[in-house]
């Protein structure tokens, strides 16, 4: 049975399906002028790899991106993921948007090097998640101004591959501490949904209702309003 997997946590809308490790489908659609198009793009994609799969009685699970990332992408993804399980009755697997990111690191450095998965968290920081060459997580994800990461990295015995929009935009940093990031237009900076469908064949489906969101600090409107409280209260 075929997987289809997709994330919106970043920019990109990335979507695909996978049967046994063989890519059956793949999209990954960037931002246009007003932005990512997650709302419009998502399910479209999703019914055209389901499609792809042979339709969606062939596909055995879905698999969902849970972020780190953009917070209105994050809950597009999963209430989509919620809906698509409540109407088809497949299982889901929520899957760290930072797994999915390494893991096209870890194809590239060969399973041989610590790779680091940044995403741009904005606010000037950073998401962040450090892995062995073997995939094993050696930092859970992180929030971090690129300063902090790039102290972080000094304290390591080895540089690491890093990638992500986030290794991208604090480039400087990070390579001063020894990182290794491919070229700007590199496909490895953008998340691929077939290693989101990699990550759920290993990875335990739960139900729609275990789709945890990973934000790892408060969203913007809940900062506001704390903000504003204090300033009234003042």
């Amino acid at each position: 049975m075929a997987v289809v997997g997709f994330d919106t946590a970043t920019a990109d809308t990335a979507a695909g399906a996978t049967r046994g490790g063989s890519v059956l489908a793949e999209e990954l659609i960037g931002p246009g002028e007003g932005g990512p198009r997650h709302s419009t793009a998502l399910l479209v994609e999703v019914e055209r790899a389901a499609a792809a799969a042979g339709g969606w009685d062939e596909v055995g699970m879905l698999a969902v991106g849970l972020g780190p990332g953009s917070f209105v992408g994050i809950r597009i993804a999963i209430s989509t993921a919620r809906g698509l399980a409540t109407s088809t009755g497949l299982p889901v697997a929520g899957i760290c948007t930072l797994d999915a990111l390494a893991r096209g690191l870890q194809e590239m450095g060969g399973g041989e090097r610590d790779c680091l998965a940044v995403l741009d968290a904005r606010r000037g920081e950073a998401f962040a998640a450090l892995y062995a060459p073997d995939g094993e997580r050696v930092w859970d994800p992180f929030v971090a101004a690129p300063a902090d990461l790039a102290a972080r990295l000094a304290e390591r015995p080895q540089a690491p591959l890093a990638g992500g929009p986030g290794a991208v935009r604090f480039r400087q940093e990070l390579t001063s501490r020894g990182a290794e990031i491919p070229d700007d237009p590199d496909p490895v900076h953008r998340l691929a949904a077939r290693h989101v469908c990699a990550l759920a064949e290993v990875a335990p489906p739960g139900s729609d209702g275990a789709l945890e969101p990973i934000y790892l600090r408060p969203p913007d409107a809940e900062r506001w309003r704390d903000r504003d409280t204090s300033q009234r209260s003042d």
